[in-house]
């Protein structure tokens, strides 16, 4: 019945499978609100309506079936960049500006799992940190579990070291004890999101999350071309049944057209990361 349907809802790949594509978006403090909320920093840029007409036009452009998203204040902010009578948003239980929220196609069945609420350490702190939301997009043996999420910046490189380092590895921990969790349940699942860590030659917390489970990574040993080129912080990783599922070489980064400096604020300072996942 469901591979019936999403094959019906989604484009067949040359295997037979149903072709799905996931992608990670921060889009970097998109917002409603006025320049000067109380709850927005001062240096925040508010969008104009030519910045969100092309933030909307690579949103079309990404074609993606799941976006999780970042740095999003909610489903209202949301609907400023992707239409909503194509997309239904799902945001975790908390007021946050910057939130991590998960985009699905209107097309595909989809259903709210409990947030990952651990993941803020900071709880009720006028700039806390974020809680995974989590989606299962389909049912039965193909349905898929996307969290999206963004993790404590500050501790980018492999020898950081401080408090913010301290409160990643917490969070690691709280995110290896949610994958433990799909692995012991045989779910297929997908961790995308802006990570804030660059794994390549990482020595803690990739190491800690693979140690739970096997985890396929769609940027290893690969470079963000984003704003000129950089590692990626933005990941995708997949678990369970869907370590099989992601297309060889579908990674994808789509880099905006503008290359002035102020368009790294009126767009975002990142760029769409994506792969192609072929659901058996």
């Amino acid at each position: 019945m469901l591979r019936l349907l999403l094959a019906l809802l989604l484009l067949a790949s040359p295997t037979g499978a149903a072709e799905l594509k996931l992608a990670t978006w921060n889009i970097a403090w998109l917002t409603t609100r006025s320049a000067g909320d109380s709850d927005l920093p001062r240096d925040v840029t508010i969008r104009e309506r030519d910045d969100l007409a092309r933030l909307r036009g690579y949103a079309s452009r990404l074609a993606a079936d799941v976006i999780a998203l970042q740095e999003v204040d909610g489903p209202e902010a949301a609907a400023l960049v992707l239409d909503p009578a194509q997309w239904r948003f799902f945001f975790p239980d908390e007021r946050d500006v910057q939130r991590a929220g998960i985009a699905v196609r209107r097309t595909l069945p989809a259903r709210q799992n409990p947030d990952l609420a651990a993941l803020d350490l900071r709880a009720g702190a006028r700039f806390s940190l974020r809680r995974g939301v989590a989606v299962t997009v389909g049912e039965g043996p193909s349905a898929l579990r996307v969290l999206s999420l963004h993790l404590n910046a500050g501790c980018r490189e492999p020898d950081d070291r401080g408090r913010e380092c301290d409160s990643l590895t917490r969070q690691a921990a709280i995110l290896a004890d949610w994958i433990g969790e799909r692995q012991a349940a045989g779910e297929a699942f997908a961790i995308a999101g802006d990570f804030n860590r660059r794994f390549d030659r990482d020595p803690a917390i990739l190491p800690l999350l693979e140690a739970t489970a096997p985890l396929t990574r769609a940027t290893a040993g690969r470079s963000n071309p984003c704003w000129g080129g950089r590692p990626f912080i933005d990941h995708i990783l997949l678990g369970g049944p869907a370590r099989g599922w992601m297309r060889p070489g579908s990674l994808r980064v789509m880099v905006y057209a503008e290359r002035e400096p102020e368009w790294r604020r009126r767009l975002s300072d990142h760029c769409p990361v994506s792969v192609t996942l072929d659901i058996p």
